[in-house]
This record gives structure tokens, C-alpha cells and sequence, in this order.
């Protein structure tokens, strides 16, 4: 069976239901349908979220055949919620470029969802577009700005770097000219489009604690420089108070549910390449305000994603993760092994154990922020009793819990072994969450301890723009900030060529970002791809819809 199938065979429970059993009075919520519904920020209890036990689901450096952690980390809730846990699986919203392209979606998989996956996969109760207006806006107030001849702060054009979002991929928008027309048109000039998961908008709400929050937050944003070098902040423009105005829902979390009928919430997508790639710190919140144990999940391997979780959100909201899932499939370390996309399903212990060196490298990131690693092998049917015994014997001679985890065949029952795990882990306390640097620390220190650290580079290298970006860093007094490192996701290094663990190279910062709305600073090694392309044949073709409402061709 197809996972749209398989969750059309499901019947789902009214919202308000899964609010009760969540902790909240149904009243309470704001109905979007009889599936989702938008929870409201008075139902966040600092004092109750302390005691929550927050589980980070993440993952080895992912492959091109994928490594399943939004399954398992659903598959994990399951699991923990059958063996009398009170859990919560708090997740990332999709992106329609990849729900459209190639990637698919992002609600999970077979008997490991979260439901109703067509309405969450594509316009879900409407926070990317939210995000997409209010960050246009801003652009269209700069442009406006510029144009002005009573209303101007006299903007260089050439030191603007805010550019326009949509939530899709079209490569043709990467590089474009604006203000074209004459006179009443507008100045023309160069930008072009990101992905709206790419605003720094994204990072701005995944972040904000409240609606002053985000509104600081919106008003901090670096717009550029005036021709005598001011810098100008959107607050500058007066634009913070009308884009918070477009986000008033969006801040708001949403809730939806799992196959097996337990509480989930999904909200905010940045990506884990050039922002922090993980959903809200309101959403985590108020999932630990309800919930014993609190499941979530960072984009991309833990090099990414997770080194940015603990790193950004955890410091920035006081956030003490108790115990890391790493997930981990026997076909991606065989890729990482040198064995080719098509040929990952035939047995090859060889393989597998030239490529144990990158699980390795994530374990021994892990304990450098003290928490306990758990291993979870995804399974699939083409894992053979001798490949799963390998990664075994690895966790034994290292003293690692190891745990196989069936959740796309069996749900919540295939994770009950993970579960175990993770609660002993849990309960034993031997989690002691550090952060790997300080935020005083200079950019270059805080850049070096990642890229040596967690990369394994030998050191960094600048660039002569990058090193003037430093110098601007430092006049504008932003040294304090943390680094968020745009990184190529499919290698410890910047080279997405060099797979397993790779050593003996150089990071090479390229330039240096400032995002001060969301709170960091992001250093580019590397292409980073911020508006993706189609592919020759999109997922698109395939999806329909008949004349009863039904979505087919999802997945």
C-alpha cells in the first residue's frame, strides 16, 4: 500500500478531540476544518515545559535514497505514547517547491503519519503564505523607499540583499531586474527570488517568543546601507508593525494528528542548509507544556540541523534536550560506503562497513554537547540479519544503545524498542545538556569550533569578501551572535562530493550574512541553493484531483 492509501484507510478523530486528550479545552482552539485547528499562545506554561523530556530526532549525513527522520520521529511518539508516555511529535510545516518537485512531502510515512497529510503537505491553514506576504511587503517597501522622493533614506541600491520569496521552485526567478518602466516604474536594479522556507522571515518565527518578540525581532532585520554608510534596519522603514499584523496567525501553532490518534503539532520550515531547520520554539513550547515526552526533529544530518538546534534554539530559548535519536538506514551507509543509488537494496556487509565512519563521526559529535545518543535503524525490507548485526556490534564495542525501529510497516509497535531506550536514557539522567561554544566568543572562533569540531576540517579559510564582512560585522557590534553555517547537506565538509567522513580539508567561508532579525550570523561555504528547480518530471504530473474532492497522486 501507498502512504496516501494507507492514511485514507484511517478514520480520523474531530480536532477537538485530539485537543482534549492534548490538554486543552476545545473552546479554546481556532477551527480550521474538522481536522486542524490553531492553538493559541496562552496555552504555553513555562513552569510545566521545564519538567517535559525533549527527545531530538536526527540523522547521519542524508543520501539521495533518504533516511526517514519525520517517520521516525512520529514512529517514536507512537511508540512512547503505547508504553503509557504522554507524548507529542512537534514537526516542520512543508514547502510546496519540494512537495511539487521531487522531495515529496513531509508528514511521514506509511503506518508512521501525521493526518490529513494532503491538507498539511499542501496549503495547510496558510502560515507560508503569511510569511511570504509579510516578507514581500517589507521588499516592496524598500523598493517604494528608494523610488520616493519626500519619503527617502537614500538606500544604496547596491548594498540591498533582501530580495522577494514565493513557495515554489522556478529557477528563472534566482536573478532578476526589477524597476523597469521608467520613471514612475521604480529604480531599476538587481535582486531576484528565494524560497519563502529561505526567509530569514522563517528564521524570525521559528524563533519568536511572543508577538513582541517577533515584532522586534521583524524591526531588527538589516536592510543595507544609505550612501553615506548608515546602516538602515526595517524599524527604519516603519515596516515592523504591518508584517506583524500579517503574521498574527501565522505565530499561532497548529495541531494536527497521528495515524494512531495522538497529538501532533507542526509549524514554521526554515531549511537546515541556511537557517536554523527547525519548526518553533513556540510550537516545542506547547508541546512541552502538554506532554511528558516531547519528540522532535532537525533538518539534515546532525552536522546540520541538530548542531544549529542545540547551538541557536536550544541557547536562545532555554531549551535542556534529554537524549538524541540518530537515525540511521543501512542503504545510506553503503552510499556512504562507495555502493551506487542503484544498487543499495542488494546485500554488501563490505560496503556497509566502509561506510560506518560517518555514523561514527555523529556519535562522537553528539556527546560533545552531553547528551545521550541512541541509535535507531530504520529498517526497510531489503535490511539483511548480517547488515543490522554490524551497526549492532558497532553500538556494543562503543557502549551505545542501539534499537531497530519498524515504523513505516508497523507504527507505533515497530518503535517500542526505541521507545524503551529512550526512556531509560530518560529516566537514568545522564543526559547534561552544553552548548559547544559561547555566543562571546569572536565569529571566527565560534565559526572555527563547528567547522573543526563537529565538520572535522583541518581549519578555515576566508575569502577577501568574507573578511570584509567580518570588518562590517564588527562596526555594526554584532559579534556576539551565533554563527549558523550554510553548509552543503550532503557532506561533513563543503564538498558534497566527499561522502563517509572525509579529513584533511578546508572550509572556506565565502561570505558572511547577517541576519539579525532571526538572531545570527550565516557564513556561506559552498553553493547553497536558496530557489530550487524542477526537475525534467516534476512530482506534479502526478497529482490530480477527481471530481469528488480527493487529492491523488500525492506520493
Amino acid at each position: 500500500m501507498t502512504d496516501l492509501q494507507i492514511a485514507k484507510g484511517v478514520s480520523l478523530k474531530h480536532i477537538s478531540s485530539i485537543a482534549e486528550k492534548f490538554g486543552i479545552d476545545p473552546d479554546n482552539i481556532e477551527m480550521f476544518g474538522k481536522y486542524k485547528a490553531k492553538l493559541p499562545l496562552k496555552a504555553i506554561n513555562r513552569e510545566k515545559a521545564q519538567k517535559s523530556n525533549l527527545i531530538l530526532v536526527s540523522a547521519i549525513s542524508p543520501t539521495p535514497a533518504g533516511e526517514g527522520k519525520t517517520t521516525m520521529s512520529i514512529g517514536l511518539s507512537e511508540g512512547l505514547n503505547r508504553l503509557g508516555k504522554k507524548s507529542t511529535v512537534v514537526l516542520r510545516e512543508p514547502s510546496l517547491g519540494p512537495v511539487f518537485g521531487i522531495k515529496g512531502g513531509a508528514t511521514g510515512g506509511g503506518y508512521s503519519q501525521v493526518l490529513p497529510m494532503e491538507d498539511i503537505n499542501l496549503h495547510f491553514t496558510g502560515d507560508f503564505a503569511a510569511i511570504e506576504k509579510a516578507h514581500n511587503l517589507l521588499s516592496a517597501i524598500i523598493d517604494n523607499n528608494i523610488q520616493s522622493k519626500t519619503n527617502s533614506l537614500l538606500l544604496d541600491p547596491r548594498t540591498i540583499g533582501w530580495k522577494r520569496v514565493m513557495d515554489m521552485n522556478d529557477r528563472s526567478l534566482r536573478h532578476i531586474i526589477v524597476g523597469l518602466g521608467g520613471t514612475t516604474s521604480g529604480v531599476p536594479r538587481e535582486t531576484g527570488f528565494d524560497i519563502t522556507a529561505a526567509s530569514e522571515i522563517m528564521a524570525i518565527l521559528c524563533l519568536a517568543e511572543s508577538l513582541t518578540d517577533l515584532k522586534e525581532r521583524l524591526g531588527n532585520i538589516f536592510v543595507g546601507y544609505t550612501y553615506d554608510k548608515k546602516p538602515i534596519y526595517a524599524k527604519d522603514l516603519k515596516a515592523e508593525g504591518a508584517m506583524a499584523a500579517l503574521l498574527k496567525d501565522a505565530i499561532k501553532p497548529n495541531l494536527v494528528q497521528t495515524i494512531e490518534g495522538n497529538p501532533a503539532i507542526i509549524h514554521g520550515g526554515p531549511f537546515a542548509n541556511i537557517a536554523q531547520g527547525t519548526n518553533s520554539v513556540i510550537a516545542t513550547l506547547m508541546g512541552m507544556s502538554h506532554s511528558d515526552y516531547t519528540v522532535t526533529e532537525a533538518g539534515f544530518g546532525f552536522d546540520l540541523g541538530a548542531e544549529k538546534f542545540f547551538d541557536i534554539k536550544c541557547q536562545s530559548a532555554g531549551l535542556k534536550p534529554k537524549a538524541v535519536v540518530l537515525t540511521t538506514t543501512i542503504r545510506a551507509l553503503k552510499y556512504h560506503g562507495g555502493v551506487d543509488l542503484k544498487s543499495l537494496t542488494e546485500p554488501n556487509v563490505e560496503a556497509l562497513k566502509k561506510g560506518l565512519p560517518n555514523l561514527e563521526k555523529h556519535l562522537e559529535n553528539i556527546t560533545k554537547f552531553k547528551v545521550v545518543p541512541v541509535i535507531a535503524i530504520n529498517k526497510f525490507v531489503s535490511d539483511t540479519d548480517e547488515e543490522i548485526q554490524v551497526i549492532m556490534e558497532l553500538a556494543a564495542s562503543k557502549g551505545i544503545r542501539v534499537a531497530v525501529a519498524n515504523v513505516w510497516a508497523k507504527g507505533g509497535v515497530g518503535a517500542e524498542d526505541l521507545a524503551k531506550e529512550v526512556i531509560e536514557i530518560v529516566e537514568s539522567g545522564t543526559s547534561a545538556f552544553k552548548a559547544l561554544y559561547d555566543w562571546e566568543s569572536s565569529v571566527q572562533d565560534k565559526i572555527a569550533t563547528i567547522a573543526t569540531e563537529i565538520y572535522g576540517a583541518e581549519y578555515v579559510d576566508y575569502t577577501s569578501k568574507a573578511k570584509a564582512d567580518l570588518r562590517k560585522i564588527a562596526d555594526l557590534g554584532l559579534e556576539q551572535l551565533p554563527v549558523c553555517i550554510a553548509k552543503t547537506q550532503k557532506s561533513l565538509s563543503d564538498n558534497p562530493k566527499l561522502l563517509g567522513r572525509p579529513k584533511d580539508f578546508i572550509i572556506t567561508v565565502r561570505e558572511i550574512e547577517i541576519a539579525l532579525g532571526a538572531g545570527f550570523l550565516i557564513p556561506i561555504t559552498g553553493n547553497i541553493m536558496r530557489m530550487p528547480g524542477l526537475p525534467a518530471h516534476p512530482a506534479s504530473e502526478g497529482i490530480d484531483i477527481n471530481d469528488d474532492g480527493e487529492i491523488t497522486g500525492l506520493f
